[in-house]
């Protein structure tokens, strides 16, 4: 491979091999040179293992089984192989999508990363994985020694049920832990990185080696811009989708990354870094009787409050931290009731405002008030763009989030920030977030196949504009609802163009206010379902984006009936074919 030749690299080490390369003189470059030629040797490894040492006779064998949904996992797998292969590790890395849980007896050292979805459901491609793993004919495990970390987020239920899951699963299967399990909340990095140094420390080592190292804290990494270290992006372009008489209002952003040198591919998002609005710190402060001017550290309360903390997100685990300092008695109440169900109710569609105000206290400190409130953290957004088509940009389509519950009008921190707050030519803090499970085909003339109501439309306006850059010859068909025809047909005259041109093959609308039934994406789904497994059946790829509470698993369900009424299979084995389909990676969810 010529150095200038990064078709097979990701965006990232694309970054990082540029940087590399940058003011290197001769005798740097031959080395760098011969040295990424004895790494080409290697190329018989499995992809995602360390390749660059072979192992001595006393190298202890590690594998990093990771479950992944946004790609968090994916990278922090990746950061705990880098870490161990300088811990004297030899290092496999497998992806629960494509591993068996049978393989497990093989297996001498175990890092698990995994994550939580939804209300306690295993990342998708590791549903198979997970169910594998709980049957009762999984063989024991005990000559393994483990450790997990798992992802989640506090404000759901079932916090980080997964990786309590295979934690105690190992456990039950005969396999020693090594050291605990830890659960991270969204603001996962320190956490993470304290797990890491611990774990890799607690493995024993080999008879036949004595080593001295030793992982004191996170392994560097060498990124220009990522989420440690946003890029200060200019917005040149906002518009609102939605024509007058909508319930919705949908804005289109377009974003800067001229001089950055940041890339990024279809089916990734933007994380962008939101700032609270100063009407809700007013409520805060006003509500805990702090003021804005207290300090916090080398920063006043008030802007702490505006860029780091989550003001608004209300969970069990934050009442738990408040009650510990207020002691009401009538939220004692509420925390001790059994199963929690009344507590889980009030929570329902409020907001920390709502509790400092229902329960108040005012006896608080800046230090003692933030430290019950979780990190404010980035939010990610489906790219709606191609770099092949819009150079040096970056687009979003993005729903401004607006309601009102309990006598108060709420608003999204993250949608409202970009609505209500910025303006063209205003700075936004973001960084990618590289999502290798939603991909195009490699193969340009494979068909593809587009399910986006709302705005799950984003990430389809990237691929349709990537497929028509690259001259691509495949089919593809968009499904596309909404509200209204006539005022929610997000980008209508790109797609009656693309339509035109040959670009877009098919289009199915479906717009529920419309008329007196209300119509839904799936059911186009199977109004053509025998089409749509005509497609399946000539190999081409499938895909869905947005909301995934209802939507995905109604389109997922349409599927299933297609296969088996269009395949003559059971309802089993129908969803059989369509676990094939993903394990193919032929039917890929980007849902939210």
């Amino acid at each position: 491979m010529s150095f200038s030749n990064f078709s097979s690299l990701n965006p990232e080490q694309q970054q990082l091999a540029g940087k590399l390369a940058t003011g290197l003189d001769r005798d740097q470059a031959l080395w760098l040179s011969g040295f990424f030629a004895g790494l080409g040797s290697a190329a018989g490894a499995a992809v995602g293992s360390l390749p660059p040492m072979l192992p001595s006779a006393g190298k202890r064998k590690l594998t990093v089984l990771y479950g992944s949904e946004s790609g968090n996992c994916e990278k922090l797998a990746g950061v705990v192989a880098k870490a161990a292969a300088k811990h004297d590790f030899k290092v496999t890395i497998a992806d629960m999508s494509d591993a068996k849980p049978s393989d497990l007896v093989k297996v001498e050292h175990l890092l698990v990363v995994v994550s939580t979805w939804g209300e306690g459901d295993p990342p998708d491609g590791a549903v198979s994985y997970y169910d594998g793993f709980m049957l009762d004919t999984m063989p024991q495990l005990p000559g393994l020694t483990y450790s997990v970390c798992g992802l989640g987020d506090t404000s759901y239920e079932h916090f980080c049920k997964i990786g309590r899951d295979f934690d105690s699963r190992l456990s039950e299967l005969g396999a020693v832990r090594v050291y605990d399990r830890v659960d991270c909340d969204v603001d996962f990095q320190a956490t993470f990185d304290g797990w890491l140094a611990g774990a890799l420390n607690a493995f024993p080592e080999p008879e036949s080696v004595t080593s001295t190292a030793t992982i004191h804290g996170p392994v560097a990494t060498s990124v220009i811009y990522d989420k440690e270290n946003p890029y200060s992006s200019a917005i040149l372009q906002k518009v609102v989708l939605n024509g007058t008489g909508s319930s919705k209002e949908v804005l289109h952003v377009e974003l800067s990354l001229e001089g950055s040198g940041l890339v990024y591919e279809p089916g990734d998002s933007l994380g962008i870094y939101p700032e609270n609005r100063a009407s809700d710190i007013a409520g805060i402060l006003a509500a805990t009787g702090l003021s804005a001017n207290a300090r916090l550290g080398d920063k006043t309360l008030a802007d702490a409050l505006r860029h780091d903390y989550d003001i608004t997100t209300v969970a069990p685990t934050i009442i738990d931290k408040y009650n510990a300092i207020v002691g009401n008695p009538l939220l004692k109440g509420l925390l001790e009731a059994e199963g929690r169900t009344e507590l889980k109710a009030w929570i329902d569609s409020r907001q920390l405002i709502d509790l400092l105000e229902t329960y108040p206290y005012q006896n608080w400190t800046a230090e003692s008030f933030t430290g019950i409130l979780r990190k404010l953290t980035p939010r990610l957004y489906s790219i709606a763009s191609s770099l092949k088509k819009h150079e040096d940009e970056v687009h979003l389509t993005v729903a401004a989030v607006r309601y009102r519950t309990h006598n108060r009008d709420r608003t999204g921190v993250a949608s409202c920030y970009l609505a209500d707050d910025l303006a063209v030519g205003d700075k936004v803090r973001v960084f990618f977030h590289h999502n290798n499970n939603f991909r195009l085909p490699e193969n340009d003339n494979t068909p593809v196949i587009m399910v986006g109501p709302g705005t799950g439309i984003a990430p389809f306006r990237a691929f349709v504009e990537e497929r028509s850059a690259r001259g691509a010859k495949g089919k593809n068909w968009l499904v596309f609802g909404d509200q209204h025809f006539s005022y929610d047909f997000l980008y209508q005259l790109e797609w009656l163009d693309y339509l035109e041109d040959g670009t877009l093959t098919d289009l199915s609308l479906a717009f529920s206010r419309d008329q007196r039934e209300k119509i839904y994406v799936q059911q186009r789904l199977l109004e053509r379902g025998a089409e749509i497994y005509a497609w399946l059946e000539s190999g081409a790829h499938l895909y869905v984006c947005g909301d995934a509470s209802r939507m995905a698993k109604d389109v997922q369900q349409a599927l299933i009936e297609i296969i088996a009424e269009h395949g003559g299979k059971t309802p089993v084995d129908a969803k059989a074919y369509l676990e094939t389909l993903r394990k193919a990676k032929r039917y890929q969810r980007d849902v939210y």
